[in-house]
């Protein structure tokens, strides 16, 4: 590995960022030209392939492939969907499964779709879209999907999905079957505010060094999970708000997390208009605000839950995109940051893969 490629969806089409050292980036000229990139990455099975998903006020959602490390792109015919009346609105999140042509994605309305052939065709993952509790799930304050899926690297057969509201659910046999598991996370918005299902997970983030670990942002707070999302600890004291989107780690360390507070469900903007990432390095138990290299004054933006990411090196990188076109870079695991891009399009998404 000699360097970063960033991949970062905005509103009006897929940009790359490269760096041989995180200090010097060469940002690409627009690609996937006008749609709007829901999530794209490269492959880190094989960083030549890669996978994004787009949506398009005419042509509609679509999932496309490169083959050349990101530089060209193609449509691919087919696109995950339900074949009956609720169709597809959205590809949330698209993220590579166990084998090395297994894909999945998550899409709008809620449900998880499998690939087998690199994209070329999706089946329905009937076992969780159709799960007893799925009855609950409901679209909150924005829309109805499944936004985040992780698989555990220790044991392939353990796939974690977060719906949007509808809660965490685990399969510990390659989806055959799917338990929620949201024991400590509240649901504010619902009558009972502890339910089986329905909470409104935001970002989902399972660690790989210590796969029984999770950590996630939800419409309700800060969570880490010690024991493969069975029960679930709120770490939100110590933040000046538990509402955001963003979530990132280090992969090198289990007790280190990111995230980036926002007012609330109705401002979803920066607390105070200061753009701070705060970072917990004890799981949670405290945190502290990192804001050199950030403006302090007068930056009301969101981060989307999509937006921020982190490398594979040592130490960490941490990167994040804001509504107002603004891509940040932190190549010491948070302690400074540089502005890589800025005026670009609404970001929606930022990846970060090693080459």
């Amino acid at each position: 590995m000699t360097g970063i490629v960033l991949c970062i969806g905005t509103k009006r089409g897929l940009f790359l960022a490269r760096s041989e050292d995180r200090a010097a980036w060469r940002l690409s000229e627009p690609l996937l030209v006008g749609r709007e990139i829901y999530h794209a990455w490269l492959d880190p099975r094989d960083p030549r392939r890669g996978w994004a998903a787009s949506a398009h006020k005419v042509w509609g959602p679509h999932v496309h492939r490169t083959l050349d490390g990101g530089r060209t792109w193609d449509v691919l015919e087919a696109a995950p969907h339900f074949p009956d009346e609720r169709g597809l609105g959205a590809i949330w999140h698209l993220a590579p499964g166990p084998g090395g042509d297994t894909l999945l994605a998550g899409i709008e309305p809620a449900g998880l779709f499998v690939s087998r052939d690199a994209g070329e065709s999706w089946d329905e993952v009937q076992a969780l879209n159709r799960h007893p509790t799925s009855s609950t799930w409901q679209p909150a304050g924005g829309a109805l999907a499944l936004g985040s899926i992780q698989y555990d690297p220790r044991e392939p057969r353990r796939l974690y999905c977060s719906v949007s509201a509808g809660g965490v659910y685990c399969s510990e046999d390659e989806g055959a079957t799917w338990q929620p598991r949201n024991r400590g996370v509240r649901a504010d918005f619902l009558p009972q505010p502890f339910p089986e299902a329905g909470q409104c997970v935001h970002r989902l983030r399972l660690h790989p060094a210590r796969p029984d670990r999770l950590y996630q942002q939800n419409l309700c707070g800060v969570y880490r999970s010690d024991d493969r999302g069975e029960t679930w600890h709120d770490i939100t004291d110590g933040l000046p708000s538990g509402f955001g989107y963003g979530l990132a780690l280090d992969p090198g360390d289990a007790d280190v997390a990111f995230v980036i507070p926002e007012e609330s469900s109705h401002m979803r903007t920066t607390v105070g208009g200061r753009l701070r990432v705060y970072r917990t390095r004890d799981a949670g138990r405290s945190w502290e605000a990192l804001e050199r290299g950030l403006p302090q004054q007068h930056a009301y933006v969101s981060v989307l839950r999509e937006g921020m990411c982190h490398d594979p090196l040592r130490p960490a990188g941490v990167y994040f995109g804001t509504s107002s076109g603004h891509l940040f870079a932190s190549a010491d695991a948070g302690e400074t940051w540089q502005l890589v891009a800025g005026y670009l399009p609404r970001i929606l998404s930022v990846t970060a893969s090693a080459w």
